[in-house]
């Protein structure tokens, strides 16, 4: 169940990634201002292959407890929920191409890792430490993604 847990979560990187790939070149490096601490390109990839691991082993730490737990299921159900919304902002950001929409978006996402941690930690303290790396990343991507937006206003 680990493997499985650590490549559901990569999964939804990669399906993520089926909208960012083609934006970057011809949208956000080609025509977006960006400010002056947005990371290189190349940083992006390894750093969420490596969250998309430690959301793995959170979850697979989760379901270890039992999923014949109401807790359990629930603590479930809502990661679930964030797994779907952190694709979803590629989608809206890079796929639509909408730095307002991924905004709007990423805040409601960050709600949701907010509320896994909480209900992770109530089952496993590591699980919910696990997922703070995730949740400091997703605060600075929030920062960028607003400036983005405030910086290419029309």
């Amino acid at each position: 169940m680990l493997i499985t847990a650590i490549l559901i979560c990569e999964l939804s990187g990669v399906i993520g990634s089926a909208f960012t790939y083609q934006s970057i070149p011809e949208w956000y490096n080609a025509t977006l201002n960006k400010p002056s601490f947005s990371p290189p390109n190349w940083l992006f990839g390894p750093v969420w292959v490596a969250l998309y691991l430690l959301m793995g082993i959170s979850a697979y730490l989760v379901w270890e407890k039992g999923t014949r737990k109401k807790e359990v299921r629930d603590a479930l159900s809502i990661f679930g929920v964030q797994l779907v919304l952190n694709t979803l902002w590629s989608i809206l950001f890079f796929g639509l191409r909408c730095p307002l929409c991924g905004f709007v978006e990423i805040i409601i996402l960050w709600l949701a890792i907010a509320a896994t941690i909480i209900k992770f930690k109530r089952l496993s303290i590591t699980a919910a430490l696990l997922l703070i790396p995730y949740i400091l990343w997703v605060s600075f991507a929030m920062v960028l993604n607003f400036y983005v937006w405030r910086l290419n206003l029309v």
